[in-house]
């Protein structure tokens, strides 16, 4: 996250920040699919990201191998980085998106629903599955509002949170 975001900044200085950044259309350039995940604005929003993928991503690493946990990461970075894209481009003009959060987010959500106690709570509750999908989205909008700054990416927050918890309900990273 720091070589990328390192490069986005100098990137920035000649104009060339949109090599890094998810923005309508999508696919241009391809590989912002990737380094949008890795690169950030700047040093404060790098260090919220890295603060937050180092504490609940150790948790995560432990119980899986490095190449599902990266996986893991890209996967769940990119798939709220699109979110956040194309839905919010259906309530007013699409924005770009940079950093780790959704990703990190989603290890987050997976910390909590991964771990044993979780685990053992609802499996024994048996919820019907409506249940559990209001729980995941009321759980997913909590750790959205309590944990993003104003003007942040909102739903690529929640889609993050969203797919780290329906991880961790399955065990997803487990070897």
């Amino acid at each position: 996250m720091v070589v990328v975001s390192l490069l986005t900044w100098a990137a920035s200085f000649v104009g060339l920040v949109g090599l890094f950044v998810l923005a309508p259309p999508v696919l241009s350039p391809p590989w912002s699919l990737v380094t949008s995940v890795y690169a950030h604005s700047g040093p404060g929003h790098l260090l919220s990201n890295a603060v937050v993928v180092a504490l609940a991503g150790s948790l995560v690493a432990y119980s899986t191998t490095r190449l599902r946990f990266h996986a893991f990461f890209v996967t769940t970075g990119v798939l709220a980085g699109l979110a956040h894209v194309w839905v919010g481009g259906l309530f007013g003009p699409a924005t770009g998106v940079l950093g780790a959060s959704g990703a990190a987010f989603a290890l987050v959500g997976y910390v909590i629903t991964a771990n044993p106690v979780s685990t053992t709570v609802l499996d024994r509750l048996r919820l019907p599955p409506r249940v559990l999908v209001v729980i995941v989205a009321v759980v997913a909008g909590g750790l959205t509002l309590l944990f993003s700054a104003p003007g942040s990416a909102l739903i690529a927050h929640l889609t993050g949170a969203v797919l780290g918890l329906l991880a961790g309900r399955v065990q997803l990273l487990r070897v």
